[in-house]
This record gives structure tokens, C-alpha cells and sequence, in this order.
């Protein structure tokens, strides 16, 4: 049975891609940093349903002792799913350099933590999968949200440079970039800027986790030729 570790899946795309990977037999260890009631009521939902284990973790994934501590404790994944993420709204003159960490820190700081960690055992097996979740504002930028833009930019050049570095490996590294999904972090928005943003995108839609969670699924399984790639999903709209 083959392991997956998917990062901040106590809700939507994170929980999403855990039934996903379930469903077909997987064994998935999930993480989250606060919502702990959540991400083990996952665990219990995946277990009786999918006739699985199911190893539910709370970890910061920020923070490099955290998830040093958590891989001493799960087996050597087979793929990673860098989920964590964190989001900003407001003027970047008004943005506190804490702030500021915070957002580089779980978006981006997070997926060398975890590669650094799990590269390893894929480089012994000659076999593994990452991908990285970004955002299409990794691509196009948005206002009022330059650091969530800025760290999922490097999120893409970070999948892109270390694609490069471990396809002699035959370990493949992608990043998906949801564009408008209907998840917990764009629950801040009124119902008139959800409506004005769907205007804007041609599928005329948000997207939803599960769809997010098919295409990981199919990322994940893709010819091994396929690496290094930024795979957009957002109903046409960037």
C-alpha cells in the first residue's frame, strides 16, 4: 500500500485529495495546524470508509522542528501533496513583517521542509511524486494580496528548479494552481465579489475542492516524462 502525505487537510482541497487517494487504497498521513477536531474526524471518516489507515497529525508546517518531528513518526511517503497554506488581504503597506513570515513561511518555507525530508527516501527508491498546490496568482499576481502572489511565484520556481534536480531520480515534481475555488479561505468574500469574480471566469463557476482533488489524483499518476510543470485549474480565467 502506498503512503501519501497531504499537508493542511483538515478542509477543502487538503480533505478533498485525502477521500481522493482513500477511495483508491491509499494509505494517507494528514496534517493540519489548528483545526484538530476537524482533520481527525477525517482520519475517522477515511478509515471506516475506505477500509484504510489513516495517520492524522497536528503540525505547524512552518516550522522546521514540527515537521522534522513529524516525519521521525510516518512511513517514508511514496507522494507528497504540499497543501499547508495561509492568505493575506490588504495593502502591502500596511502588511507587519510578521505577517509577512507568516505567509513565506507556511506557503512557501513549508514545501522545503517537507521535500528536504522526504527526498531522501525517493532518491534510495529511484520513485516518488511532489506536487506542489499553488495558486494562479502564483502566475498572474492579484491586488491586495502581493505576499500570497509573491510566495506561490516561488512556489512555481521552487516546483520548477527542483523538478530539474530530481528527474535523474525519476522522482517528478508539479504544482497545481486552483484558480477561483469554493474553499473556507474564500469564505471572507461577500456574496457580491463572489458574484463579480464568477462573472469574470468563463466556466461562469467557482470550482470546487473536488475537482482540485481529481486533477492531483491525475497529476499524481501521470507518465514520468511529466515534471516541472505549472497546472492551472480556473475555468479560463487567468
Amino acid at each position: 500500500m502506498k503512503t501519501i502525505l497531504i499537508t493542511g487537510a483538515s478542509r477543502g482541497i487538503g480533505a478533498a485529495a485525502a477521500r481522493v487517494f482513500a477511495s483508491r487504497g491509499w494509505h494517507p498521513v494528514i496534517t493540519c495546524s489548528q483545526d484538530k477536531d476537524s482533520l481527525f474526524a477525517l482520519k475517522t471518516e477515511l478509515e471506516q470508509t475506505c477500509s484504510v489507515p489513516c495517520d492524522a497529525f497536528v503540525c505547524d508546517m512552518g516550522r522546521y522542528e514540527e515537521v522534522e518531528k513529524l516525519f521521525s513518526r510516518i512511513p517514508a511517503p511514496d507522494a507528497l501533496i504540499n497543501n499547508a497554506g495561509r492568505s493575506y488581504f490588504g495593502l502591502l503597506s500596511e502588511m507587519s513583517p510578521s505577517d509577512w513570515q507568516q505567509i513565506m513561511d507556511t506557503n512557501l518555507n513549508a514545501c522545503f521542509y517537507t521535500c528536504r525530508l522526504a527526498i531522501p527516501a525517493m532518491v534510495q527508491r529511484q520513485a516518488g511524486r511532489i506536487l506542489n498546490i499553488s495558486s494562479v496568482w502564483g502566475q498572474a499576481g492579484a491586488s491586495m494580496e502581493t505576499a500570497y502572489s509573491a510566495s506561490k511565484g516561488a512556489v512555481n520556481a521552487f516546483t520548477r528548479a527542483l523538478a530539474k534536480e530530481l528527474a535523474p531520480s525519476n522522482i517528478q515534481v508539479n504544482a497545481l494552481a486552483p484558480g477561483f475555488i469554493d474553499t473556507a479561505m474564500n469564505a471572507r468574500l461577500s456574496p457580491e465579489e463572489t458574484a463579480a469574480i464568477t462573472a469574470a471566469i468563463p466556466a461562469d463557476r467557482c470550482g470546487t475542492p473536488e475537482e482540485v482533488a481529481e486533477l492531483a489524483w491525475q497529476i499524481i499518476h501521470a507518465p514520468a516524462y511529466m515534471t516541472g510543470q505549472i497546472i492551472s485549474i480556473d475555468g479560463g480565467w487567468i
